[in-house]
């Protein structure tokens, strides 16, 4: 009988331990509390552990019973102006303001795909950044300015 391995659910699975670990190693250094009353360091620590395990048990499907399939083509654009958006958003706004760095991140994702038309664009831009700042500078009462200083305002 033949063992199959998919490498990618072994990657990702791999990946997850990673990242848990990483949760678990850090929420040590703050006070865990007790049940009744837990830390800080409780709930990265459980969440950590739970990714951990979870990523454990994809590494194991992956080497016993993982589908033999390959990676197919790298969608490079998409790749790209993802990274790219997630950057723009992190180093500008503070000075764009953050209605103007949604609207250009929102609009770089989704021009990632290259089947979207440009009006679902400008539709899926608007939508997004009207969503995203109700939901995080009027709901979350998130402090950031709506429009940085870098536009004057």
């Amino acid at each position: 009988m033949e063992r199959r391995r998919s490498f990618p659910d072994v990657l990702a699975g791999g990946i997850f331990v990673l990242i848990g670990g990483a949760f678990v190693a850090g929420s040590l250094g703050y006070e865990l509390g007790t049940p009744l009353r837990m830390g800080p360091g409780a709930f990265p620590l459980l969440v950590g552990a739970i990714l951990a395990a979870l990523g454990l048990a994809i590494v194991v499907k992956g080497l016993v019973a993982g589908e033999v399939i390959s990676f197919g083509p790298i969608p490079w654009r998409a790749v790209v102006l993802i990274s790219l958006a997630v950057l723009f958003f992190g180093f500008t706004v503070r000075g764009l303001g953050f209605v103007p760095a949604s609207a250009v991140t929102t609009l770089l994702t989704t021009l990632a795909s290259s089947r979207v038309r440009p009006l679902t664009v400008a539709a899926v831009t608007l939508g997004l950044t009207v969503a995203a700042t109700l939901i995080f500078v009027v709901g979350l009462q998130l402090r950031i300015p709506l429009w940085g200083p870098w536009l004057g305002f």
